[in-house]
């Protein structure tokens, strides 16, 4: 079988599995976050926490927890970094530096999971569960609640309140994201990744020399990493190393961890607006986006650039063997897609289109699907000035599922989709104009515009993946990527919450003549359109002076 035929097979084979689960899973989502019911683990935790579950909160209320929340999470991961050395399973290493540990608080608890580290040789086993894993776990479910606190703005009426932040988080931590983790991390170690407690192991290499591989609970924190959209390695090599992703099978599975509940929650949303087909709406603009940036990045991989990649076939620096091109231009543009940042390869040795694809799948705002709650919440956001735009064309009042879209809802919207592109291009506008920050560079020319482009577009999209080549350990990039993160995740979130809150309380506007139907073909490819245009519109010249420069010299 060829590669080409056989990585259309590996594609074909995920969206079958993802469309066998879209709607069982869909609709248990659903429930989890419409049961009026508390389950006794969760009672015990709301008592612990000293809140009253059946209280619904205001998005200022609403915004005000999950901002508290985050603040004490990023004080503890901080603290047990620093303190490493004074506490068990540390394997002999001590506190990591204080702007690597504010930078690695910040990018776990903003779902980043930036590593400005290298994971083996930096942090113990309980700075990894303790800190790390937990922070997979709830900014994950973070994520999650901000987008159903969203879909309830869209389905409440006349409503002063979008939900309790504190049952959201629980909920989603302890109902969907713990039970297939559990599930998921056995099937990794079935498949050959490792899950214990040990220490460094001295080895013989092939050629006579020593190596000290370190174990770990690698599973555990994979498979959370995957499903959570977090994307933070055990290892350096993150998915590329054989302890986190062993074999092909254990690549496909991790691939479809990170996008199962995206994709799923969709179905969700249809349910929540009691409007299903809008929900496929939704899915199939996420699914357009999706297959066509999987379908270009194998392409431009799969026919390779420059003499010896033709030679061969295929660009193969860079990427593991027993993934192969597909395998890996498929995880690269599924875990870019999502926010993940997990990679089986390294992005910065693509060739120049199909790095450039990775880049443009995290400018497109990661909607598609999307991190784990983000993506939903980002499309949504993208719908509504879809439906503005058209009004516009129109000359009517743009309205959705029900709710006119006015002036505050517009601003709301715009400034979200405003907040990454500033902080991209300011960034990166900031690195490349300081002598010294160019000193970090190890390329020069359009290459190393690329991977400061890309560091700075991780970051503040929440991505966490790196491109590699760009010494990021430094107190400055350490500092600003960890503003652009902060930034990156909390003012958008803020912004949604405003935007659930401003349409939970406007009466619903019955459907007339001269309303745009959103469920049909002709929104998708309206709001498909919207999304890349915007995105081009934004980030064209940047990408013309780094990735497609490069491309076309």
């Amino acid at each position: 079988m060829s590669e080409t035929a056989a990585g259309l097979l590996f594609v074909a084979s995920l969206i079958v599995a993802l469309a066998v689960v879209h709607r069982p899973f869909g609709d248990y989502m659903h429930r989890v976050y419409t049961s009026p019911r508390h389950n006794a683990a969760e009672r015990g935790l709301y008592r612990l926490l000293g809140v009253r579950p059946d209280a619904e909160q205001s998005w200022g209320v609403y915004a005000r927890a999950l901002l508290a929340f985050s603040l004490v999470s990023v004080l503890f991961v901080y603290g047990v970094q620093r303190l490493q050395d004074k506490l068990p399973l540390s394997l002999g290493m001590g506190p990591v530096t204080d702007h690597v540990a504010w930078n690695t608080a910040i990018s776990f608890v903003t779902n980043t999971n930036w590593q400005a580290y290298s994971g083996e040789s930096t942090m113990g086993h309980l700075t990894q569960m303790a800190a790390l894993a937990v922070q997979n776990f709830v900014s994950a479910a973070v994520g999650m609640a901000v987008a159903i606190a969203l879909v309830r703005g869209f389905a409440r009426h006349k409503a002063g309140t979008i939900g309790n932040f504190w049952v959201d988080l629980v909920r989603g931590t302890i109902r969907i994201l713990l039970p297939i983790a559990f599930v998921g991390a056995l099937v990794l170690v079935a498949g050959g990744v490792i899950q214990n407690l040990s220490g460094p192991h001295e080895i013989t290499t092939l050629t006579g020399g020593a190596q000290a591989i370190t174990g770990g609970p690698v599973a555990s924190q994979e498979v959370i990493k995957e499903l959570g959209t977090n994307g933070g390695g055990f290892y350096n090599a993150n998915s590329a190393h054989p302890f986190e992703n062993a074999t092909s099978w254990t690549n496909w599975f991790e691939i479809f961890l990170l996008l199962v509940i995206p994709f799923a929650l969709t179905r969700t949303f249809g349910r929540m607006v009691g409007q299903v087909r809008q929900g496929y709406a939704i899915l199939a603009v996420m699914g357009v986006i999706a297959l066509g940036s999987v379908l270009l990045t194998n392409a431009f991989e799969l026919s390779g650039g420059g003499t010896v990649p033709q030679a061969v076939g295929a660009a193969m620096e860079g990427k593991e063997v027993r993934f192969g091109v597909s395998g890996s231009a498929t995880f690269a543009a599924a875990t870019t897609l999502t926010s993940t940042g997990a990679v089986n390869s390294f992005h910065d040795s693509f060739t120049p289109f199909g790095g450039m694809m990775t880049l443009f799948d995290m400018m497109l705002g990661e909607v598609a699907p999307g991190g784990v709650g983000s993506g939903l919440y980002g499309m949504l956001v993208l719908a509504v000035i879809t439906v503005f735009v058209a009004g516009l064309m129109v000359g009517r009042t743009p309205e959705y599922l029900g709710k006119k879209i006015g002036p505050r809802e517009i601003k709301l919207a715009s400034l979200y989709f405003l907040v990454t592109p500033v902080l991209v291009l300011a960034g990166t506008a900031a690195a490349m104009g300081s002598e010294r920050q160019r000193a970090s560079m190890l390329n020069s020319g359009p290459h190393g515009l690329s991977e400061v482009l890309y560091a700075f577009t991780s970051a503040s999209g929440n991505n966490g993946s790196a491109f590699a080549g760009l010494t990021v350990n430094t107190p400055w990039y350490d500092v600003a990527l960890g503003l652009c993160m902060v930034l990156g995740r909390f003012l958008p979130i803020v912004l949604v919450l405003a935007l659930a809150g401003s349409l939970a309380v406007r009466s619903p506007v019955p459907e007339g003549a001269g309303t745009l139907p959103t469920h049909r073909p002709q929104f998708v490819g309206l709001v498909v359109g919207v999304t890349v245009v915007l995105v081009a519109l934004t980030f064209l010249p940047a990408l013309a002076l780094g990735p497609i420069a490069e491309g076309l010299s």
